[in-house]
């Protein structure tokens, strides 16, 4: 058998416990600029991987792609490599009045629409994070001051519409927070495995259409680059500060 992950290629063994997964492969590497002696231990697809420290404790940093089916194979073979703590630091567009660009909303649970976890558990599953993600990542936003938001999310598989009607009057009316495309993959895996999983997601436009301005989407701007650093930060102190 290879000492390489068969998707990612990952080792097998002797990875950090604790990982922080983000969508693009730059980004993971933005991520783990802020860490100490970064090292670069896999880059396969999509799947970018670093080790390295941040507060004294070992942490990787994965990127995963965009949409769940990718990215549950990284949750996966970070799994069976040995971590047991997957913290998710992505971006998603705001659903909800106040809720501006470059705020951090926390994941309580995700409305699971993902295109993946249909296939591994039943429809009433849910896709909740683990308690003490939701509170450690709260803490960290309390501390470095970031406006921060805790809710609902609905992870989406498809990110531009086709024929069929987008039902999201209705999550807006349930008071949903924010949309992204991954989040839930990541939430039922570890109910699945016994992980500790959670997410914090840096608003980067508005996705209701009563919130969206006549400028259009574009996450490319400095609010909301100001919103990954700061996410980044509350993310990482959040990993480091949980068992």
């Amino acid at each position: 058998m290879s000492d390489l992950l068969p998707v990612t290629r990952l080792p097998r063994t002797g990875l950090p416990t604790r990982a922080v997964v983000v969508g693009d492969p730059f980004r993971a590497e933005r991520v783990a600029k802020r860490l100490e002696d970064p090292v670069e231990v896999a880059w396969a697809r999509e799947y970018r991987s670093f080790r390295g420290s941040w507060a004294g404790v070992e942490v990787v940093v994965s990127s995963h792609g965009v949409g769940g089916p990718g990215a549950i194979c990284l949750f996966q073979e970070l799994a069976d490599a040995g971590v047991r703590t997957i913290l998710r630091l992505g971006t998603a567009g705001a659903m909800q009045p106040g809720v501006g660009d470059g705020d951090l909303v926390i994941a309580e649970a995700c409305v699971r629409d993902d295109g993946v976890t249909q296939q591994l558990v039943p429809p009433e599953f849910p896709a909740v994070a683990s308690a003490e993600a939701v509170l450690a990542l709260v803490d960290a936003a309390r501390r470095r001051e970031a406006p921060h938001h805790r809710g609902l999310v609905w992870t989406r598989a498809a990110f531009y519409p086709g024929l069929l009607p987008v039902p999201m009057p209705a999550y807006v009316r349930a008071g949903v927070l924010a949309i992204e495309m991954e989040l839930s993959a990541l939430l039922v895996l570890g109910s699945l495995r016994g992980l500790t999983t959670g997410g914090v997601l840096v608003i980067d436009g508005a996705a209701a259409d009563e919130l969206v301005e006549s400028t259009g989407y574009d996450p490319h701007r400095d609010v909301v680059a100001e919103g990954v650093d700061r996410g980044i930060a509350v993310a990482l102190d959040a990993l480091a500060g949980l068992a």
